[in-house]
């Protein structure tokens, strides 16, 4: 997938463009997926495919023929399509623009196209086209509008990649007979017939030629001046970069970039998911994009008369309530200082302001910030628009704020911190001394060992992606430096896959060794190893190391360190 998504680029910054304040300030968005598709919500001939919607058609799914995946059409009749409704949804749940799907890989162009007449005014009866009206309901809701388009595959038209191979007399077809007859007539249309228009998404180039890329970005760029193209464009032509689809990061990334994610497991509806993602879970992967440096687009699939699922509309709304309250913490804000989450929750900063977010409240009613070597000026809780004042100290490096012991917040408190100059800070991981803390393999050393991005699915077309320590040769290991401010007893836990029984061995340099032996699978999950003593404060390094069983099948995720009190 990472070939078929296209290269990762970091191009445009803030800071050198006029384009993209929208994307680089207001860092939240919805993202639409609504088409054809739509209207079989996965289901076949009365038998159901379970992943993401929009490939319902390809062979990996349903296998749909092109014929009656067209006749399809006659049926589509999205009469509870309400595109006000739709911007209100977004606006309410703190979004700042809409983009949403002009045209997918199954080649079905939702709105009114001159240049193919398989689109949702030609081929269907409900004859209206949704995107003049959401593009209308945007502007007058005050939100950007932008457009998806599957510029590379094709599944319908004639020469596009993965659609037939001979046109409707039978002539061989070309990837540049659907390029020039569909593709730029249609980036053409959607970037003159529907007013200013935020972002033109485009997706999956795989193989696509370079010099296409850029045709299509130069139209972009000449219709839309203060348009963004997305990083998917491909070839390293995109104005930011995108990352894999529902991936979050774990560590802060450089330029302008966006994660893209779904409210439950497809973009598009399918009819038997409802696992949705709850408010506290949107907020905190919204809260971790923006304490990264990035933006977070999460989709909604509407249903295919047009309608959105209750639900998706209740956790967005319920989340937006929470930044309707604390907007500075989302809004316009930059990376955190720590460069990774922190134990209790994440960190969103403005100038020397540093907003907390709290999403696991200490039962001890202290709070504490590793390694800032910034003088604070004055630390608050926030309690919507009022605040209440809190004591800090400094202990060796460490902030230790004082809190009441009840959190003001359900879903997530907010500290804001006032620090006297630019915050500086030592990103080294820290234990918390109230709870967990979890440190990836991602952050670690490695030695005569592999450490590299694993990618997966859950089901067809849901991704899931780690860094893992594998490989392990004899002496290999992970290793990772360790800030202590507690000394004590602490209960280390491994999160890893493998085969069959693994050894594990931790071993703190310079101090105690423990090895354990624990069962593993093929996911990941997380085996307690042992207690391990850190016998005063300061810097350890700590390691681990598969030393038998299936020493190649073991692949390391995390390691877990719990204060024993």
């Amino acid at each position: 997938m990472d070939k078929l998504w296209g290269d990762r680029v970091v191009k445009l910054r803030a800071e050198n463009a006029e384009r993209g304040q929208l994307f680089d300030e207001g860092n939240y968005a919805m993202f639409i997926h609504w088409g054809l598709y739509s209207l079989l919500g996965n289901e076949v001939d009365g038998k159901t495919y379970y992943g993401i919607g929009e490939w319902i058609m390809n062979p990996r799914m349903a296998g749909i023929p092109v014929e009656k995946y067209k006749q399809l059409a006659g049926q589509f009749n999205p009469t509870n399509f309400d595109a006000k409704a739709i911007a209100r949804i977004a606006k309410d749940a703190g979004m700042k623009y809409i983009v949403i799907t002009a045209k997918h890989h199954d080649g079905f162009a939702m709105y009114d196209s001159k240049a193919c007449d398989f689109n949702i005014v030609d081929a269907m009866p409900w004859k209206k086209d949704p995107m003049k009206e959401l593009a209308t309901a945007c502007r007058e809701a005050g939100l950007g509008f932008g457009f998806y388009y599957s510029h590379n595959q094709d599944w319908t038209f004639p020469g596009g990649n993965g659609g037939p191979k001979i046109d409707e007399d039978g002539n061989p077809a070309t990837f540049d007979d659907y390029f020039v007859k569909k593709c730029v007539p249609q980036v053409n249309e959607i970037t003159t017939e529907y007013g200013p228009i935020e972002l033109v998404w485009f997706d999956t180039p795989g193989n696509m030629p370079k010099e296409y890329v850029q045709q299509l970005v130069d139209l972009v760029h000449k219709n839309q001046p203060r348009a963004l193209v997305s990083g998917r464009a491909g070839h390293g032509l995109g104005d930011y970069q995108t990352l894999g689809d529902m991936e979050v990061p774990r560590e802060n990334i450089e330029g302008m970039w966006e994660s893209v994610d779904t409210t439950n497991d497809s973009w598009a509806y399918a009819w038997y998911d409802e696992y949705w993602k709850s408010p506290k879970e949107i907020l905190h992967r919204l809260i971790a994009c923006v304490g990264r440096g990035g933006t977070y687009m999460l989709n909604i699939g509407p249903r295919g008369d047009g309608s959105v699922p209750d639900r998706a509309v209740q956790t967005l709304t319920t989340a937006g309530e929470w930044i309707r309250r604390y907007p500075q913490v989302v809004y316009n804000t930059d990376a955190s200082p720590w460069q990774h989450a922190l134990p209790w929750g994440d960190v969103t900063r403005k100038d020397n302001t540093l907003f907390l977010c709290v999403f696991d409240w200490p039962s001890s009613g202290k709070l504490y910030l590793p390694n800032l070597n910034t003088k604070v000026q004055s630390a608050k809780l926030l309690t919507g628009h009022d605040s209440i004042p809190v004591s800090t100290t400094v202990q060796r490096n460490w902030v230790v704020i004082d809190l009441p012991p009840q959190a003001p917040e359900q879903l997530a408190s907010v500290i804001q911190v006032d620090l006297e100059s630019e915050p500086i800070v030592d990103p080294v991981w820290a234990l918390d001394p109230n709870q967990e803390t979890e440190v990836l393999a991602e952050f670690a050393e490695v030695e005569k060992a592999k450490q590299s991005r694993k990618r997966w699915m859950e089901k067809f077309g849901e991704w899931k992606a780690v860094v893992h320590a594998h490989g392990f040769e004899k002496g290999g290991k992970a290793s990772w430096e360790i800030d202590v401010h507690q000394p004590g007893e602490y209960n280390v836990s491994l999160t890893y896959a493998g085969t069959g029984r693994l050894v594990w061995r931790v071993e703190i340099e310079g101090g105690e060794k423990i090895q354990n032996q624990q069962n593993s699978s093929h996911n990941y999950q997380t085996f307690p190893i042992g207690w391990v003593h850190f016998p005063e404060a300061g810097r350890y390094t700590v390691s681990a190391r598969c030393i038998d069983g299936d020493i190649p099948s073991a692949s390391l995720k995390a390691i877990h360190f719990e204060p024993i009190e």
